[in-house]
């Protein structure tokens, strides 16, 4: 067996990892967390459940993101004990293991790299993701109900925590709309840049046989926000419809209406959900989706405000930010970034982590232009 050098790696993994905390301020990260302990561990906290929910939401996010961070550098230390053992004993199974951890904490701090970039506003909150099906047909229905599970399994191989608010499905296969909250760190800033139009050329599986199908899908992503940062919404303004929850084909997936449609009148967005058992839950739910999705919306159009003051009106997010292609060739390529693999089939399984490293190098370059 050859012998392992890793000397040079791990010395700038070192380096890489020192930036990494200088730039993420562990003191600071330490100290909010000791403030949300000593919140914590007040005995009156439960008195009220919706500020104890924050709380120790807020502790666990920050307690996820230390570790994460100060794991590292243990890993590093136990890596350069693995090489020195793998050389002594020349042992290929554990030389294997050395070269797969050294893969994987490259791939960490990667993650952590991007993280950095993340300094907007509400990057660090959770995100809600809205997919709707568009321009397609049963195509495009099929290919928001794709787009749902890639982002499910996007999660699921994160280990972040995810809830799927409401779901609207299609008759024939697929959805119309499914709306989901992904409650992790920088969950937002992340999937931000998955916002958009997403577009699929295939063979339709529905359609006459040998022709390609060219369908599209929506991707909202918004933060979620504290009820502090919310706009408020008057009782008149909104229109509130209760019905029973459903499932594929339609049928009831309950006895009692219990769902929750919340039409915003002044501007038209309706938020819907389902997933919850009370009606009080889910009304609750979709207020505080609404006000999410209005705080941005106020914050879009004065941002278009001062642009088209400046004589600068131009979007900076195409119609179509990503190309999936499965039929005559495969590929995945993000407009925005030129970002492509050849994979469909990863991509639609979750592997996404490249495209959304491209995005928000991409979206950070942009903005510093």
């Amino acid at each position: 067996m050859d012998e392992l050098d890793f000397t040079d790696d791990i010395a700038a993994l070192r380096s890489t990892f020192a930036d990494i905390r200088s730039v993420i301020g562990i003191e600071g990260l330490q100290k909010e967390i000791a403030e949300l302990s000593e919140k914590a561990g007040a005995p009156d906290l439960w008195d009220d459940p919706d500020a104890a929910q924050k709380v120790t939401s807020a502790l666990s996010h920050r307690q996820s993101e230390l570790a994460r961070i100060t794991s590292i550098e243990n890993r590093l230390d136990d890596l350069e004990i693995m090489v020195q053992l793998a050389n002594e004993e020349q042992d290929a199974g554990a030389a294997a293991d050395a070269r797969a951890e050294l893969a994987a904490i490259t791939a960490t701090l990667g993650d952590l790299e991007v993280q950095t970039l993340l300094d907007g506003e509400y990057d660090q909150r959770p995100a809600v993701i809205t997919i709707r099906a568009g321009a397609g047909g049963v195509d495009a229905a099929d290919f928001a109900d794709m787009l749902l599970r890639m982002y499910l399994r996007w999660a699921e191989k994160h280990k972040y925590p995810v809830t799927v608010m409401d779901t609207s499905y299609a008759e024939e296969a697929g959805i119309k709309s499914a709306t989901f909250e992904v409650d992790a760190p920088y969950a937002f800033g992340t999937l931000s840049v998955e916002a958009g139009t997403h577009r699929l050329v295939r063979m339709s599986p529905f359609g006459a046989a040998g022709k390609r199908q060219t369908s599209f899908a929506a991707v909202e992503v918004i933060p979620l926000l504290e009820e502090a940062t919310t706009v408020d919404i008057p009782e008149n303004d909104i229109r509130v419809d209760v019905f029973r929850s459903s499932g594929p084909g339609g049928q009831s997936v309950n006895t009692t209406d219990s769902a929750v449609r919340i039409t915003h009148l002044p501007t038209g967005i309706v938020v819907s959900m389902q997933n919850e058992k009370s009606q009080i839950q889910n009304r609750a739910a979709a207020l505080r989706v609404l006000q999410s999705r209005l705080l941005i919306l106020q914050r879009e159009q004065e941002a278009a405000t001062k642009k088209e003051l400046a004589g600068n009106i131009t979007a900076s997010w195409g119609d179509q930010m990503r190309s999936y292609v499965l039929a005559p060739y495969q590929m995945v390529k993000d407009l925005r970034t030129e970002y492509e693999v050849n994979n469909p089939t990863a991509v639609f399984d979750g592997d996404l982590d490249g495209f959304i490293a491209a995005g928000i190098k991409w979206r950070k370059r942009v903005v510093e232009d």
